[in-house]
């Protein structure tokens, strides 16, 4: 092999080094910001797959707020809450402002992570923006995973 072959051929594995670093730096800066979506009954039981979320992962839950399940701290603005879809329910804890628009048995989704099998510590908190909407997310995995719920007049009106 003469020496500009040889060259040429560092250069190319090189380059083929350097891409392949770069390509799997960046696929683990993604993996660690990346927060999974689940349903307090995904977070219980498992997901179809059999996956269930680690304790201190970073994750989102969707599902309705439990009727008389939300506490408020007198003393500070922490908040506790259940959150259920058809299944079991799952305990958020929160610190902060709640958006305008929560309330009991309204849809929400919690950005926050895993405490234990069945508490989440969250970040941020959001709530749907009227009666008809539901996140997509939400959507998706209620109508796959279980029957969607039923909603009585009273709450359609939001007269409950």
């Amino acid at each position: 092999m003469n020496p500009r072959r040889k060259k040429r051929l560092g250069l190319v594995i090189a380059l083929v080094f350097g891409v392949g670093a770069t390509v799997g730096l960046v696929v683990y800066a993604l993996n660690q910001n990346m927060d999974l979506f689940y349903t307090p009954t995904e977070i219980v039981q498992g997901k179809p797959d059999g996956s269930k979320p680690y304790v201190g992962q970073r994750l989102r839950i969707g599902g309705m707020v439990v009727e008389d399940s939300v506490s408020r701290d007198p003393e500070s603005l922490k908040v506790t809450f259940q959150v259920a879809d058809i299944g079991p329910a799952v305990t958020v804890e929160f610190e902060g402002i709640l958006p305008d628009l929560f309330r009991e048995g309204q849809g929400i989704v919690a950005q926050g992570e895993l405490v234990n099998a069945t508490t989440v510590r969250a970040q941020e908190v959001l709530a749907k923006h009227d009666e008809e909407y539901m996140p997509p997310e939400i959507a998706e995995a209620m109508n796959k995973n279980h029957q969607p719920l039923e909603y009585t007049e009273q709450q359609k009106q939001g007269t409950y």
